[in-house]
């Protein structure tokens, strides 16, 4: 058999993930043969695994698919939601290598492409069991063919600086910013955090001409684009470690319509004088029941964010509009007196449910009602 298709002699490769508590999870490699620190987060979604790898809002993290199989299916670039991979690496139970029998490009295949590593045939089950009761971990992932202790393996995941305080949102904001429709009744500027493609084609499907714009964008910037609204989108690790955001944020509130999504709904957050704070083991999947308040509908929405907003922190002119039903965490707030809103959920639908699609509608409202 070719060895391109011979997975017992890849099965060999022999890895393994060690988090800072000092468990370790055994199984064996793919991808980029590259060892590599990361916080390990799992994610509940059963599909999608292309767009889940391309999220920039997974940067500095492992990811561990619940699902029993990955990469049945080829890695496509239409499927792709950004430029390149900004993840650490990914962890999984089942590797199926069926595309790479059709001719189509393999997931192994893609990762090493893409520089990154990864870990198959773990106890994912017990490894989400574990980051669920004890929380999202600092990892150190050994996939390189030298040996390594688990000991000192450990020891550099506890020595790693994580990710809290850190800013790698300005590592996967595009720095060149681009048009990426050019045609549109109303024109908006979108502030790349890490922003996903499927939103962009869902702003621009709203009759918008949309132009983003790097993470580093002044207010002077902005205004010489005259635009109608600005999005803010989702984005990797602690928003508290952007200041500088908030504050332009801040700038923007009341001058132009506002809408925001994950680390840009935590940001308008911070702008509006609330505190984030860090969740236990985050929330990443796109099976997560959300409650909108207004109408009592329960969406099934698409996350990926570790903060979320203290509601006992929010100002009187900011109203809750959304919870998330597993943890009652804030999913969404509105200004009363300004039009800005956000939710801390992915709308875009990618991967996930289209439930949500109605929030681009009603940001296309907001801007023909600040227009008038």
């Amino acid at each position: 058999m070719n060895d391109k298709f011979n997975w017992k002699a890849k099965r060999d490769r022999k890895a393994f993930i060690a988090l800072a508590d000092g468990t370790v999870f055994h199984g064996y490699a793919f991808g980029e043969a590259k060892d590599t620190v990361g916080e390990a987060v799992f994610n509940t979604g059963m599909a999608g695994y292309k767009q889940i790898l391309t999220d920039p809002s997974y940067a500095g993290q492992f990811v561990v698919f619940t699902t029993a199989e990955v990469g049945a299916y080829s890695a496509n670039i239409e499927k792709s939601e950004s430029r390149q991979v900004f993840l650490n690496g990914i962890v999984i139970n089942d590797l199926c290598d069926a595309s790479e029998n059709v001719g189509e490009q393999s997931l192994d295949s893609y990762m090493k492409e893409q520089k990154k590593a990864g870990i198959a045939g773990v106890d994912t089950r017990a490894l989400t069991l574990h980051l669920r009761d004890n929380g999202a971990q600092k990892a150190y992932l050994h996939v390189e063919a030298t040996e390594m202790s688990e000991a000192d393996a450990i020891k550099k995941a506890q020595e790693w600086i994580g990710l809290d305080g850190q800013d790698y949102a300005s590592v996967v904001s595009d720095p060149n910013g681009y048009e990426f429709s050019t045609e549109g009744k109303y024109n908006v500027v979108a502030l790349d955090f890490g922003i996903k493609t499927n939103i962009l084609r869902d702003l621009a499907s709203q009759d918008m001409k949309v132009t983003v714009m790097p993470i580093n964008t002044t207010f002077e910037q902005i205004q010489a684009k005259n635009p109608d609204g600005v999005f803010l989108s989702n984005g990797p690790a602690d928003p508290n470690s952007l200041p500088q955001v908030a504050a332009l944020v801040k700038q923007l509130l009341g001058k132009y319509p506002l809408m925001g999504i994950c680390l840009g709904n935590q940001l308008l957050g911070l702008a509006l004088g609330a505190k984030v704070s860090k969740l236990k083991f985050g929330h990443h999947g796109c099976n997560h029941p959300v409650k909108y308040l207004k109408t009592g509908a329960v969406e099934i929405t698409s996350q990926n964010h570790n903060y979320a907003i203290d509601e006992t922190s929010l100002p009187a002119n900011v109203e809750v509009t959304h919870i998330n039903l597993n943890d009652n965490t804030v999913e969404g707030i509105r200004c009363k007196d300004v039009p800005a809103f956000s939710v801390q959920y992915h709308p875009e639908s990618a991967p996930g449910p289209n439930d949500s699609y109605y929030l681009f509608e009603e940001f296309k409202k907001m801007i023909e009602e600040f227009k008038r």
